[in-house]
Parts: structure tokens; sequence; C-alpha cells
């Protein structure tokens, strides 16, 4: 069986691992078939054909055909999609929950306490740390504004506006309404004028010419600053450090006003 590569590694996107991969794609081609036939189609091994068309039947990819020899049917790709998407939604719902119990669980208040009490005995120029990847970077920052009691302000580029827009919208919404004052510089052009409308209600808008400034200081404290130019950089590999320097953060602020 001559299969591209591509295909058989794209189907890890399905949950697929390599001969789960390698079986259903066997079976797609024949229809019906046996675990030795498979496995001689598949190049897997017999001693692992059943385990593994075992768990495509979990999974919804195979149905087991009764009678002897026992025969697989090859469930057919869109059907399979939409039953993997019911029990991807069914298991995110499950561990939703799961995590929800935990939140107000003793273990969460054991573990909050013992971070609390960490942090409370560190000394503040100890607590510096670096973010790879915006994913975790725009965690960080909503992390950060959730948390802020006083100011925040952003400092962001033209297209950092957009996405930040997006991400942040709705923690910088929820500061506002907890009394936190926002203040959010970046260049005025015709691309963000959307976005700084939608902003304005929330924070104080301002326009800055200073190029490619990424930032964000919390409370005069914490300051999470991108080393990266977004222009430049592919989103996985954008970089910033964050750290608690009260200093720092003030000169910074007081350069944006």
């Amino acid at each position: 069986m001559i299969v591209e590569k591509k295909i058989l590694s794209k189907l890890k996107d399905f949950g697929l691992n390599s001969y789960e991969s390698k079986v259903w794609v066997a079976l797609l081609s024949r229809g019906v078939s046996t675990a030795g036939e498979l496995s001689d189609i598949a190049n897997v091994p017999r001693s692992r054909s059943y385990d593994v068309l075992e768990s495509l039947e979990k999974k919804g990819f195979v149905v087991m055909k009764l009678g002897k020899p026992i025969k697989y049917i090859a469930v057919p790709p869109p059907e399979a999609i939409e039953r993997l998407k019911k029990r991807v939604a069914a298991e995110a719902e499950e561990h939703s929950k799961i995590l929800e119990e935990l939140k107000d669980s003793e273990v969460m208040l054991q573990l909050t306490s013992l971070h609390t009490d960490g942090i409370e005995t560190q000394d503040p120029s100890e607590l510096t740390g670096s973010l790879k990847g915006r994913e975790n970077i725009y965690n960080h920052l909503e992390y950060q504004i959730k948390s802020a009691k006083n100011r925040v302000v952003i400092a962001t580029t033209e297209e950092g506006l957009k996405r930040k827009t997006v991400a942040l919208l709705k923690q910088i919404k929820k500061a506002k309404e907890r009394g936190v004052e926002i203040m959010i510089a970046a260049p005025y052009t015709e691309k963000t004028k959307k976005e700084r409308e939608m902003l304005s209600e929330y924070a104080e808008m301002k326009n800055i010419t200073m190029p490619s400034t990424r930032a964000c200081i919390v409370d005069n404290k914490q300051v999470t600053l991108m080393l990266t130019d977004d222009k430049e950089v592919h989103p996985s590999y954008d970089l910033a450090i964050w750290m608690n320097s009260p200093y720092f953060a003030k000169s910074l602020t007081s350069a944006l006003n």
C-alpha cells in the first residue's frame, strides 16, 4: 500500500498514532478486511494489529463485523470526523467540570497557600522569567490584567493592537469594571481605527510613534517586555521577559506618558 507520508502524518490531527493511521488507511482502501490482511497491507506487526483495531473501534473509526473470521468495516471519513468531534467535545466538557470543581477544592486552597507563602518570602528582584511563544505571552498578559488592582499600561504596535483587542478585550473590560485605570499606547493608523474605537470605551488611548514598542506594566510593579519585532518573528518564537521591578515600571510608564 503506497500512501503519501504527509497524509499519514496529518492523521495525527485525528488523534491517531502511527499504527492506527496505517491500519485505518489500509481498511479504507479495502472497505472490509481481516486483521491479518490489514497487518500485511499496512506493514504493522500481527501481534499489534488486534490491539490497534480495538483502539480504532473505540475511537469510532472502524466497526467489527461478526462472523468467522472476524472482519472489520471502515467508517467513512466524514462520519469518523463527526464521531471524533462528539468525543472530543464530551471529553472537553468532562475535563472542564473537573477543573471547575478543583477551583474551590481543599487541594486548590493548599496549593494557593503554598504559592502565596513562597512569593512573600522571595526577594522581589528574583521574580523574573522569560516567556516564549505568543500564546504563552498573551496567557501571561491576561493573567496580569486579571490580577491588576490599580493601573494597567499597555504599549503595542499597529498589528499588536489588533491582536490584543481580540485576545485581551474581555479582561480589559473586567478590569475597568473593577475600577482599574487602563491606558493603551499604540500608533494611530486607519488600520486600527476599529480597534481603537472598541478599546476607547474601557481605556485611555494614546498615540505613540516609538517604533516597535511592546510592553505591559501593571500597578507600577510588574513589567512584561517583548524582546522581538512582531513584524519579523514567527508567533511561535515571539519572546518576552517578565519582571517585578517598580523602578523600571515607573520609568517605562513615564516614557510612555
